[in-house]
């Protein structure tokens, strides 16, 4: 929308084309991105942190969103109608409607208004989809609700109610991990299971196979980019250094003179062509490089992580490849949709 701005992407063919892939590709509405403007990420919240809104955010209400470019200060009008007409541009298989995405610490009655006045958006944005619909871009709903199950519920009724092609479970998710797994676990409990389920902005390795375990098809998240940015590389879990964490970071010391590649068994690039060693001193010297690199592998292992998981379904295998991953690593076991409240006890 801003830059390049959609007319720009369509007359290099859209996105496919400009980036070279032939696969299904997801576009989320904007709606996140007005949540970061004004209250900061999803991972902040986990974190426990909280941002003063940010003045580029000027205005949310039945119409849409109003902010500020962060490139040149000009003022833009998103509304679910143009978020829908930009979607369309970009040439994106999956289309996801606009929604506001409330942070956690808002009030029980003002995550209820914003609920509903994304399900009306949602509406707005069918109707236009329905429009100019062609056939080649699918619909989704996005469920919200905050924490609090109630709403949730509702949500969920909404998007079951509605001829949306899948559904996107958004909004926020908790304060903390078992938070944000309880509120998951309700939310596909409660939705159509004949429509394909995506989680939104989620997406590490316990995160993804949680969510699996139950009912999530899809994931988007930065986090195998953004960890690669500060060095750090995903490992299996025989690999990893600490049991806490899902990667190795290439920053220690300890791989300094290291001949090993990341990972022996990788078939990415990267393993292929580079050790430790060498991506530890691109690391210490600077060069841009050792994040291409970096990132290359995270997103192949993310990938390769996947297609572990749809041979483990079709195998019926998936509750060994998630004691695999996961057995004996302290995390979260799946809770009760009863114990998704905003004083919950799994957060102290």
């Amino acid at each position: 929308m801003l830059q390049p701005g959609e007319e720009t992407v369509a007359a290099l063919g859209g996105l496919h084309n400009m980036l070279g892939w032939t696969g299904p590709m997801l576009t989320d509405s904007g709606g996140y991105q007005i949540f970061s403007l004004g209250y900061g990420s999803v991972s902040e919240e986990l974190k426990g942190k909280r941002r003063r809104a940010n003045p580029s955010l000027i205005k949310i209400d039945e119409s849409g969103a109003i902010f500020r470019s962060y490139i040149n200060g000009q003022l833009y009008h998103l509304t679910p109608e143009k978020s829908i007409h930009i979607q369309r541009m970009l040439g994106a298989d999956l289309v996801v409607v606009l929604d506001e995405c409330t942070p956690f610490h808002t009030s029980y009655e003002y995550t209820a208004q914003s609920m509903h006045m994304s399900n009306r958006w949602a509406l707005r944005s069918l109707e236009e989809f329905q429009k100019t619909s062609d056939g080649t871009q699918a619909l989704y709903c996005v469920i919200q609700g905050g924490v609090h199950s109630d709403l949730r519920h509702v949500s969920c009724e909404f998007a079951n109610s509605s001829p949306f092609f899948g559904n996107a479970i958004g909004g926020s998710l908790g304060s903390c991990k078992q938070q944000m797994y309880d509120t998951v676990s309700l939310t596909t409990s409660l939705l159509d299971r004949n429509r394909p389920v995506h989680l939104l902005g989620i997406g590490n390795v316990c995160d993804i196979l949680h969510g699996v375990m139950n009912g999530v098809d899809t994931f988007d998240c930065v986090y195998p980019t953004r960890i690669a940015r500060h060095g750090a590389a995903l490992v299996k879990p025989e690999n990893r250094t600490s049991p806490d964490r899902e990667y190795i970071n290439l920053y220690n010391s300890e791989f300094t003179r290291s001949l090993a590649p990341i990972e022996q068994d990788c078939g990415c690039y990267t393993c292929n062509h580079h050790s430790r060693g060498y991506l530890h001193h691109l690391l210490k010297a600077k060069e841009l490089l050792a994040y291409t690199l970096i990132t290359t592998h995270n997103v192949y292992f993310m990938n390769s992580l996947m297609q572990r998981i749809r041979r483990a379904i079709v195998q019926e295998t998936l509750e060994q490849e998630y004691e695999y991953w996961l057995g004996g690593y302290g995390v979260p076991e799946s809770a009760s949709p009863q114990s998704v409240t905003q004083e919950n006890p799994n957060c102290a």
